[in-house]
């Protein structure tokens, strides 16, 4: 019997014991608001198939509150500065540290400890002050997300694999299609464009934002290389309109009304996509690396994180909820339906009716490593906010070199970390 089992079970017959799975006499009374962005992006009604396994298991009811990243994002930031978060909520790496330093979000390892749980089946932990605060239920990669209609139309024939063949293609895009080459959201309210669709291209190159786990923005050609080559695409009208004010949903969407090349993206929004826009010709690509580099690729990952709320009155239940979601056969399940990688570290999903092109992203992902730098970082988003608007000053002209804009960010970096 698992240890979770065991602090929701009250034993009241010798049938109960054997079955290892029944419930307390109130647990049919307890009611979890599980808040996410999951379920708009995984088949319908997937998740809640998944959750009513686990009230039939132990009569503990979940209620989804599901709506799309940004505004969960919204809802779960102004649940945890009210103390009304719901009682289990979806993370995302980056809102760790400043959740789990105001005490919005419940001490993981102290809870896992008293279920006697084993915590070494996880194939990730996110950490603040030596404690987990959330656990990485299913892990994405960012691949290249690449409109093969729009290339045919520029008369392209093979996708870049080198920077300068990028810019060549976007130069094409843009003297024969009305589309946009690339997209980079830089919406300060969500400032992620930085990480999944500015970073991933030095990481790509074998780059890094870090160095011993300290900001190191400075004195990094790769790095200023990146800034310029950005500068080059927004001066040459390479980008989607309007990118200071687009968030990253309004990329997507330009992406699945055919009016974008390049983004982007992780492969969760793969079953979106081709329910709202069968008919896009689209394929996957790794990430095109610097021409002079030949080393391994970094992929950003991102990941369905999961905490549970300090004001949860039933932590015990919504622990309980947790370990369900990351046992081998449901965590293998809900790798399979969202296009991810489990974060149980044995459990084998079955990828063998999953669309092609998540197969591709998978090789892809199999040739590089995973990275992503801002995952657990101090203030994660500060960080992007700060980057971002720094490249935006750049942009216009306010910042003269890319120097002094990684200089600025620099500056804004070393506070947060210190």
């Amino acid at each position: 019997m698992t240890g979770w089992a065991k602090k929701l079970i009250v034993v009241t017959t010798v049938a109960a014991m054997a079955a290892g799975m029944a419930v307390s006499a109130s647990a049919d009374d307890v009611t979890l608001e599980f808040q996410q962005w999951w379920g708009v992006e995984l088949p319908d009604g997937a998740l809640q198939e998944l959750c009513d396994g686990f009230t039939e298991e132990t009569g503990v009811a979940i209620e989804l509150l599901s709506n799309p990243y940004a505004d969960t994002k919204t809802q779960v930031a102004a649940g945890a500065a009210t103390g009304t978060m719901a009682d289990v909520v979806g993370l995302d790496g980056s809102w760790v540290y400043d959740f789990a330093k105001q005490g919005a979000i419940a001490n993981l390892s102290e809870l896992m400890e008293a279920d006697g749980y084993d915590d070494s089946q996880l194939s990730d932990q996110i950490t603040y002050e030596g404690s987990t605060y959330m656990i990485p239920v299913v892990n994405f990669a960012y691949p290249l997300y690449v409109n093969l209609d729009i290339l045919e139309a520029a008369g392209v024939k093979d996708i870049p694999a080198t920077w300068s063949e990028f810019l060549d293609v976007c130069a094409k895009i843009e003297e024969n299609t009305d589309a946009a080459a690339y997209c980079i959201p830089l919406n300060t309210e969500a400032p992620n464009g930085i990480q999944n669709q500015f970073s991933t291209w030095l990481w790509a190159s074998g780059g890094n934002l870090l160095s011993e786990g300290k900001p190191a923005l400075t004195d990094n050609e790769l790095l200023v290389d990146v800034v310029e080559l950005f500068k080059e695409m927004k001066d040459s009208g390479y980008f989607s309109d309007g990118v200071e004010a687009l968030m990253e949903q309004d990329m997507v969407n330009e992406f699945e009304n055919g009016r974008l090349a390049f983004m982007v993206d992780g492969i969760s929004h793969l079953t979106t996509i081709k329910n709202e826009s069968p008919d896009l010709n689209f394929t996957y690509a790794p990430m095109p690396k610097k021409d002079d580099y030949d080393g391994e690729s970094g992929m950003d990952v991102a990941n369905w994180g999961i905490g549970i709320a300090e004001n949860c009155e039933h932590k015990e239940e919504a622990m309980a909820f947790i370990e369900y979601l990351m046992s081998p056969e449901i965590n293998a399940k809900l790798a399979q339906l969202a296009n991810a990688f489990p974060g149980n570290s044995n459990a084998e999903p079955d990828y063998s009716e999953n669309d092609e092109r998540f197969l591709q992203a998978f090789e892809i992902f199999q040739n590089g490593y995973a990275i992503n730098e801002f995952t657990g970082a101090p203030t994660a988003e500060d960080l992007m906010r700060s980057m971002n608007e720094q490249l935006i000053l750049y942009f216009d002209g306010d910042t003269e070199t890319p120097e002094d804009m990684l200089a600025a960010t620099q500056e804004a970096w070393e506070a947060a970390y210190n």
